[in-house]
């Protein structure tokens, strides 16, 4: 039983770094390829690994094109987004659970219902909304709509469920408000689906294409999504430049992943649906 069982973790662990090779390979040849000159791109046969390589692709992204502009203004809107999304799913998450009003369940549902909406749907309705609130180009059309999101809500909502409501009558006794509750107490018992929310929300946010597409036409306010498009319009033969900006554009998403990879894997456990 032992041998057949050594045998089972043998291959598991062979298939695991089997599939993470090949997994790694296009992220391998994007180090390689941005690391070339443009002659030796086409080289054959293939350098995986550059003769000589050279950061001159590194520079010409920032030459090319407001560059760092663009990274300055994804931080800004992502962050931004991030927090409301996080501000704005938490207060409606605790309404909901720990607040009793009529109605409650449906409208709940009603929340729910919305996630099977496609966000293609309602892009016309938004741009309408932000044209006559005046905010077409302007950071803050890209913003507001993190004011809804009903897939945090959901997720804040299976975990503020496992929360007993003795926290909160013991938090009244000591004289605590309503909100002094839930920014408290709450908030804190509940870190873990929040941390997850947040790495969620920020990849998705940074990633974001279509709707910064619809709404910045300024270059000075384009985010690194759209710059990296431009590149990909203007320099399309320069696949060195291209491969420098995507892994440039890759950095922070690995950086907020690797830092927060522990509350991210305990927060997927702990948000999961309850039976």
């Amino acid at each position: 039983m032992s041998h057949k069982k050594a045998l089972h973790t043998f291959f598991y662990y062979l298939l695991s770094v089997l599939v993470a090779v090949i997994v790694l390979i296009p992220f391998f040849w994007m180090i390689s390829t941005s690391l070339k000159s443009k002659g030796a791109i086409m080289a054959l046969p293939v350098q995986w690994i550059p003769k000589k390589p050279t950061l001159k692709a590194y520079k010409q992204v920032f030459t090319m094109f407001p560059f760092l502009r663009a990274i300055l203004n994804s931080l800004f809107i992502t962050v931004s987004y991030t927090l409301i999304t996080i501000l704005s799913s938490s207060m409606a998450a605790f309404a909901f659970t720990k607040i009793r009003f009529p109605f409650a369940d449906k409208l709940f549902k009603v929340y729910l219902a919305s996630m099977m909406i496609p966000t293609q749907v309602t892009l016309i309705p938004l741009f309408i909304i932000m044209n006559r609130l005046g905010l077409i180009n302007t950071y803050p059309s890209v913003i507001l709509p993190s004011l809804f999101k009903a897939f945090g809500i959901f997720m804040l909502v299976q975990q503020l469920r496992t929360i007993p409501n003795d926290f909160m009558e013991a938090a009244r006794m000591d004289g605590a408000g309503l909100f002094k509750i839930y920014w408290k107490v709450i908030m804190p018992l509940c870190s873990s689906a929040i941390a997850t929310l947040s790495i969620t929300t920020f990849m998705d946010s940074w990633n974001d294409y279509l709707w910064p597409l619809v709404m910045l036409t300024d270059k000075s306010k384009m985010t690194l999504t759209l710059a990296l498009n431009s590149l990909n319009g203007q320099y399309g033969t320069q696949y060195n430049v291209l491969m420098a900006g995507s892994l440039l554009s890759m950095l922070p998403i690995i950086l907020v992943y690797i830092g927060a990879q522990r509350n991210f894997k305990h927060g997927m456990l702990e948000g999961g649906v309850k039976g």
